[in-house]
């Protein structure tokens, strides 16, 4: 059995991570879940949240937005609408992407949009703020 698998995470400014890791705790929409090397093959959507990764180097994290990650057993590939590695998040950065997500709700409820769209735009909303609670930014 390997000790660690190649992950990568990508969004679509730049490359944040390419390293091998022993585990990876991954905010899942359907809830959290942690890869490890020889995990079953998964392809998952992202949640809002704190991505944890563990290696021989040590333990980084990263705040990711959404996105999908794809586990294969042998690597984990992680494509993020947004990330950021943690020491580089500041208020402000909360404060923006939790403006952009009261906005996109309040444009699904004036829109009048399906109720799957406009509670996706609630939820979405409700994880920004939550995110930020967490971080006690």
């Amino acid at each position: 059995m390997a000790d660690t698998m190649q992950f990568d995470l990508v969004s679509p400014e730049r490359s944040l991570a390419s390293l091998q890791a022993t585990a990876v705790q991954i905010p899942g929409a359907e809830g959290d879940m942690t890869a490890m090397p020889m995990h079953a093959p998964t392809i998952t959507t992202l949640r809002p949240g704190v991505l944890r990764v563990e290696s021989p180097a040590g333990t980084s994290e990263y705040l990711v937005t959404g996105g999908f990650a794809e586990i294969n057993g042998e690597a984990l590939s992680v494509l993020a609408e947004r990330a950021l590695p943690m020491d580089e998040v500041t208020r402000a950065h909360l404060d923006e992407l939790i403006e952009e997500a009261r906005e996109m709700y309040k444009t699904a409820q004036e829109d009048d949009q399906p109720h799957g769209l406009v509670a996706d735009a609630a939820k979405l909303l409700a994880d920004m703020e939550a995110l930020g609670t967490h971080m006690s930014l």
